[in-house]
Formats: C-alpha cells, sequence, structure tokens
C-alpha cells in the first residue's frame, strides 16, 4: 500500500468515526430476507469475513459455488476461496485516490463495484496482518449468502460480468455492482447485510465502520486469526 493511498484511508476513517459519533443515522439499503441463526448441530457449511481494519470481504469456498449461482467464479478456475468486497466505484480501485475523491465518496452517494478475488491459499495465509473469522451458517443460509451476492453484481443477464478494472490483489477484478456508496452506507454496512441474510445474527442496520462489524462478530466466531 503506498503513502497516498494509506493516508487516504486514514482520511476516510477519521471522517467516519467524526461523523458516526455525531450523526447516528442508518441510510442503509433495505437488507435482505434473513435467514434464522444456524441450529446447534445442524449441517453448516463455513464462510469467511476479512478486514484490514478499514474494509471488510467475505470470502467463501469456491468448490461449493456454481456458474449458475455466480457466473463470474470461470474467471477464477483455480481459486480455492473467493473473496467479496464492495465499494465506490472511483475511490476503491484507485491506486492514488486524492482527498477530492475521498470526499465525494463519503458525503455524495456514488456508484459502486464490487471487488472479486481468487485465493490459492485460506485467507488467513493471504491476509496474515488481517482480522479474519470464520463462520459457520446453515446451507439454506449458504444459498442465500451467494442469492445476495449474485445479486449484487450489475449485469443485464446472467453471462458473467466483464471486469471494469485489475483489482488491487493478485487474482482480482472489479465488477460493476449495484447500490450506492457513502458515508452511511460503507464496504461494511453491505458485509452486515449479506452475513445477515445468511442467518449470521447481527444488527446491520447499525454496521458502518469495520470495527463495529468484526466485534459483532468476533462472540461468533468459529475461528478467528490475527
Amino acid at each position: 500500500m503506498n503513502r497516498i493511498r494509506h493516508q487516504a484511508f486514514e482520511w476516510g476513517r477519521a471522517l467516519c468515526v467524526v461523523l458516526v459519533i455525531a450523526c447516528q443515522a442508518g441510510g442503509n439499503a433495505r437488507a435482505a430476507d434473513k435467514e434464522p441463526p444456524l441450529r446447534p448441530g445442524a449441517p453448516s457449511k463455513t464462510i469467511f469475513v476479512a478486514s484490514n481494519g478499514w474494509h471488510s470481504a467475505i470470502f467463501v469456498p469456491r468448490n461449493e459455488l456454481t456458474p449458475d449461482s455466480l457466473p463470474e467464479i470461470t474467471a477464477f478456475p483455480e481459486a480455492r476461496y473467493l473473496g467479496f468486497g464492495w465499494g465506490d466505484a472511483e475511490f476503491f480501485p484507485a491506486r492514488d485516490p486524492g482527498f477530492t475523491t475521498l470526499l465525494s465518496a463519503a458525503f455524495l452517494p456514488t456508484p459502486a463495484v464490487l471487488h472479486v478475488t481468487g485465493l490459492r491459499v485460506h485467507p488467513e495465509a493471504a491476509y496474515p496482518k488481517d482480522e479474519v473469522i470464520a463462520l459457520k451458517i446453515s446451507h439454506a443460509g449458504f444459498r442465500n449468502l451467494i442469492a445476495y451476492l449474485d445479486g449484487t453484481f450489475a449485469r443485464a443477464d446472467r453471462r458473467p460480468g466483464k471486469p471494469v478494472a485489475p483489482g488491487l490483489d493478485p487474482h482480482s477484478y472489479f465488477y460493476r455492482a449495484k447500490g450506492e456508496f457513502h458515508l452511511f452506507n460503507t464496504c461494511n454496512s453491505w458485509t452486515a447485510r449479506g452475513l445477515a441474510a445468511a442467518g449470521v445474527p447481527i444488527d446491520a442496520d447499525d454496521i458502518v465502520r469495520a470495527e463495529g462489524l468484526m466485534a459483532s462478530l468476533r462472540p461468533l466466531s468459529a475461528n478467528s486469526f490475527k
């Protein structure tokens, strides 16, 4: 991560802290239908949520997906896991985002992109400095989550969407996404709504910052890694 991008992230974090404290407003898009929480002893599937302190992403095993459920998996034939993170269409892909881009992303509803990463290793191994939390969800919850991810892609039909930019990680791409990004509808809000749809018992309407998301997930984790 270069110096300018790191500085922009710090500006964004500071703005979020100040404004979230001052304005406990929601403004998130309506959450998807929720699956009931996993029952003790019920069959489950394991997913992962990773955060670097400001951004979050959901990781799922690629071998649990099919092109019918998520057409874009064909772009990642050798991946063991696929990661999905949502964000502002200008700020998120920018290698050197400026302060004007940051302000626009924070205060104005802006178009969104979905960052999809193909990992050949476990998320913990791929992101050793990030917090990675494992969550067990029901089979129905997993189907709901995949439907949520699939529904985020802004495509006209069931053909795989075309990447709009190379991703930030090896084997990653940005795709056009549904929704509008702003200060109270962030990547973490998007992650929380997907988890809630999967049956993870969190209040997605209250999630804006990464710390709030991860704090809600830590007591629920099957395993967590630092």
